[in-house]
């Protein structure tokens, strides 16, 4: 991997020159919380952001999008994706977007997502954890590759890790923005990251989590916390990773129809509703259980299903927090 350094007076020249590879969109601040939205000038940006509301999975895989549209007696497909630059990603939510790949483009591929994945560009951006993140606990903390370019703060610029052929594009077409890393700036880079890792102030213990759930299935603190829960759904819609939805078909008049596809969660008492009228998760102490049970169970083949982002602890209307739940089943078992 290749390491550059960008310094602070060359950052704004440096955003306007991926103008040119499409539409910029950033985190910005809308009142207290953060979203990613598109942006034309660095001053929009807040480069300091802790999380965004919903994470960039919205762009590849949308809250709500037509799929099909039938007209004049034919479906026609709705495959639209434009050149697109996403700037800001943090490392969980580009280990949350690596995870989503395995779902939707392993063949046979979702043509929706695959065209704005190929059409996207990602630039990632170091950053201090706060009370909710639980990252660096399941190795999302850093991000090694997903990205065409990551930067990282230093005192005087950015230390920027290339990770893809068009990340050395970026490089090469605007070299006259970039240095070579000097040995003060690896210290200062070594010197963030160390700080950063004792940052982390909540932790969840791996150590076996898998044989734990296996063993908890009956735990009274899935009861516990179930009755807490208002099964709205919300961790669902903000996690980086729940990739579940659902497909409908409108008709718009007596000649036209939209088949199109949202969200689904898994809170919801329809989800798990099937032919014949049989629900295979009818309680809400179902759902609730299944849901860490989805995030939390170590796949051997694709590891968790979770990147400690701390979305779900933060936008939980009941507060509850995914760490301490686990906690308190582990603990349950003693």
């Amino acid at each position: 991997m290749r390491y550059i350094k960008l310094p602070s007076e060359n950052f704004e020249r440096f955003f306007k020159s991926l103008e040119a590879w499409g539409t910029l969109y950033a985190p910005v601040k809308k009142g207290g919380i953060y979203s990613f939205q598109e942006v034309h000038d660095p001053a929009e940006i807040a480069l300091d952001y802790t999380r965004t509301m919903l994470p960039p999975k919205k762009f590849f895989f949308r809250p709500r999008e037509a799929i099909l549209r039938l007209k004049n007696g034919r479906w026609e497909e709705e495959v639209e994706a434009e050149p697109m630059v996403l700037f800001g990603l943090h490392s969980c939510d580009i280990h949350g977007l690596k995870i989503l790949d395995k779902v939707y483009l392993n063949e046979p591929a979702d043509p929706y997502y695959k065209s704005r994945r190929e059409k996207t560009l990602i630039i990632g951006i170091s950053c201090m954890p706060d009370e909710y993140c639980f990252c660096k606990s399941l190795g999302t903390h850093f991000a090694m590759d997903g990205f065409d370019l990551f930067l990282h703060e230093l005192p005087d610029g950015w230390l920027v890790r290339i990770g893809s052929v068009r990340g050395h594009e970026i490089a090469w077409e605007n070299g006259e923005l970039f240095e070579e890393v000097t040995d003060e700036d690896l210290a200062n880079f070594k010197e963030f990251e160390e700080k950063r890792a004792k940052a982390f102030q909540k932790e969840l213990p791996q150590e076996g989590l898998a044989d734990m759930l296996d063993l908890a299935y009956n735990s009274p603190v899935w009861k516990k916390y179930a009755e807490i829960c208002l099964a709205c759904g919300n961790c669902n819609m903000v996690c980086p990773t729940c990739r579940c939805y659902e497909v409908c078909d409108s008709w718009m008049d007596a000649y036209s129809s939209v088949r199109e596809r949202r969200y689904d969660s898994c809170f919801m008492e329809n989800h798990g509703l099937v032919a014949g009228g049989h629900n295979f998760r009818p309680t809400r102490l179902d759902r609730f259980r299944h849901r860490y049970y989805c995030k939390s169970y170590f796949d051997p083949t694709a590891g968790y299903n979770c990147v400690g982002c701390g979305r779900c602890d933060e936008f939980c209307p009941a507060k509850i927090e995914h760490v301490k739940v686990l906690e308190e089943v582990r603990g349950s078992l003693q």
